[in-house]
């Protein structure tokens, strides 16, 4: 099973790793950095190296306890066999924005759900230029929008320590809002990820995170849309 440096330093840009399963241009190292796509927050990308050779890493994904990082050419073509080792780098901005984006939804999720009782996060989509997040609300108000980027960009502000931390199951199920987790969870996840941010938020996430939420620098709510009965979508970007 590849072990996910990432979870604990989301800052981490470059390490070494050994191989330990080649499939033609795909590998899979014993640890990475690079975050696989799920969750609804893209891929890294970044570059592998080995005895001086190298090649783009172009996608990465998880299958089943493994994350299989997929290389522009052959493995073989840069040398790279079962059991050597290799040199990684994370496309740095590229994470760093999908970081920004991933906290700054926590963010906006913890102010429209403080707002609206009741409210559920039914799915969002991170890209490089916005995203998207989906909410169950039976009533839209527009007019809440501008309140709730308002409410957002007040919280990022006041510049809020964001914390990993790792829980016992039952320990993580006393925080109000992951309760609800407890049957969706499997009982084998005996620990539990939890992201806080100080004051504001809690969350079980696996993504990226920033360590203070004031990185995101603020948000700007570019569009909403109805997606069916109490499904609304709201669009947002980052402010530069």
């Amino acid at each position: 099973m590849t072990e996910l440096l990432y979870l604990k330093d989301c800052y981490l840009k470059e390490f070494e790793a050994i191989v330990e399963l080649v499939e033609g241009n795909r590998i899979e190292p014993d640890r990475t950095a690079f975050y696989p796509e799920s969750g609804g927050q893209p891929a890294d990308f970044g570059e592998i190296s080995c005895d001086g050779k190298s090649a783009r890493v172009v996608m990465v994904k998880k299958e089943g306890g493994r994350v299989l990082h997929e290389l522009e050419k052959p493995a073989e073509e840069i040398g790279i066999k079962q059991g050597c080792t290799i040199k990684a780098s994370i496309d740095w901005d590229r994470r760093y924005t999908f970081m920004r984006y991933h906290t700054a939804c926590h963010v906006l999720a913890a102010v429209i759900t403080k707002e609206e009782q009741g409210v559920e996060i039914t799915g969002n989509q991170i890209a490089l230029d916005r995203t998207r997040m989906d909410f169950s609300l039976e009533n839209f108000d527009k007019e809440k929008i501008k309140q709730y980027e308002e409410e957002a960009n007040k919280e990022i502000a006041k510049a809020l320590p964001v914390r990993i931390e790792f829980l016992e199951r039952e320990e993580a199920f006393k925080i109000p809002g992951l309760v609800k987790l407890r049957k969706l969870l499997p009982e084998s996840l005996k620990v539990i990820r939890v992201i806080s941010i100080e004051g504001l938020d809690q969350q079980a996430c696996g993504g990226t995170h920033l360590k203070n939420i004031s990185e995101i620098k603020g948000i700007t709510i570019t569009g909403t849309e109805n997606k069916g009965k109490s499904n609304r979508r709201i669009y947002f970007k980052l402010k530069e």
